[in-house]
């Protein structure tokens, strides 16, 4: 089986962390995005996997041919000329959907959730038709387009975009199976899957709905991001809590790569990543907040609800808190205090971030 995977374009939402490194690649769980979906669509059976990429090729290159190796499957970068929406990239890469008569996957690359890709192909091949996505549900439907469908059967009547009045509070979850023949419905242009190709396959009774189980999370921004982590660290207490750190002040799920050095007197938790090379010093108290690679916390700090990019420092007795996030080798000297401040790469903060806004 296959699959393409819809990486897009410059990751804008998830900046400062996307000036360092393409978002497929950025570490979510200490793992790079795209590659939790790599490795779920691989335990599944999928042999080959395309990711459709219009920035940045070279740098995905490189790391998916490490992964292509250990994985056993065949990784192909499908470079876009200029971005091509959602599913204009299904066209550019119909030689290779359309090499047999299998199904193939098609994935946001930006989705968290416990990936249901055999269910997925089972519900699909159950029904027959030309395509079936999955559904969600949400708290607050009117935000979202939300799909329309039969709860018996799963077939998708229509689309309702931002409801302003409750009609479903079920919305796409960014996770597609087609059957080949769907290809040609997309032309060779910029074409949006959702608004153009989906509403056609639903009047053609062709496009059904599969409704998911579990945590979903979009983790585009880094609001978002942080939501999706929490959940993402339930879901392995729940499946694989020997993963999950317990040691010396850890409280509730936290992850901890082995190679992070915890000093004494520290509270870890809840909710935290802590990335490998990361040195957290003693006194140090951090919930619901990313650490990533061969950053250091030093004594006495405190945050919340933050993203501490690659190799940063935060000195000591430092507050960070309200979506804070630092980009790659950030400074922020010691006794300062930064709420909701996102520090773009290499910064030296000398003064305190009282308000959100951007530090250029």
């Amino acid at each position: 089986m296959k699959a393409l995977i819809l990486v897009g374009g410059f990751g804008t939402r998830l900046r400062p962390l996307t000036l360092t490194k393409p978002k497929p690649l950025v570490e979510f769980g200490n793992k790079s995005i795209v590659l939790h979906q790599i490795e779920a669509l691989a335990a599944a059976g999928v042999g080959h996997v395309v990711l459709a990429v219009s920035y940045r090729a070279e740098l995905l290159q490189g790391e998916m041919k490490i992964q292509a190796e250990k994985l056993g499957i065949q990784i192909t970068i499908s470079q876009e000329d200029e971005p091509m929406g959602t599913a204009g990239p299904l066209a550019v890469a119909r030689e290779i959907l359309a090499a047999d008569d299998e199904p193939f996957f098609v994935l946001n690359s930006d989705v968290t959730c416990n990936y249901p890709f055999r269910q997925m192909v089972e519900f699909h091949k159950a029904h027959g038709k030309e395509g079936s996505l999955v559904v969600t549900k949400v708290e607050e439907p009117s935000k979202y387009g939300v799909v329309i469908y039969d709860n018996t059967t799963g077939q998708i009547q229509r689309f309702v975009e931002k409801p302003q009045t409750f009609v479903s509070n079920k919305i796409n979850a960014g996770m597609y199976i087609f059957s080949p023949k769907m290809l040609s419905r997309i032309p060779l242009r910029p074409t949006s899957i959702e608004k153009e190709i989906f509403p056609g396959m639903a009047e053609d009774s062709n496009l059904y709905a599969l409704e998911l189980d579990g945590f979903w999370m979009d983790i585009g921004q880094p609001k978002d991001f942080l939501t999706g982590m929490c959940m993402y660290l339930g879901s392995l207490r729940q499946h694989s809590p020997d993963r999950l750190y317990s040691g010396p002040g850890a409280v509730g799920n936290v992850l901890v790569d082995p190679s992070a050095k915890i000093g004494s007197n520290c509270r870890i938790g809840p909710d935290v990543v802590v990335g490998p090379g990361v040195v957290i010093d003693d006194g140090v108290c951090i919930s619901r907040c990313t650490i990533l690679d061969g950053s250091r916390i030093k004594s006495h700090s405190w945050l919340n609800s933050s993203i501490v990019g690659w190799r940063s420092s935060v000195g000591q007795w430092v507050r960070m808190e309200n979506i804070s996030v630092l980009g790659e080798d950030v400074i922020i000297q010691d006794a300062l205090y930064i709420n909701g401040g996102t520090i773009l790469p290499h910064k030296n903060i000398g003064a305190s971030v009282p308000e959100p806004r951007i530090v250029m």
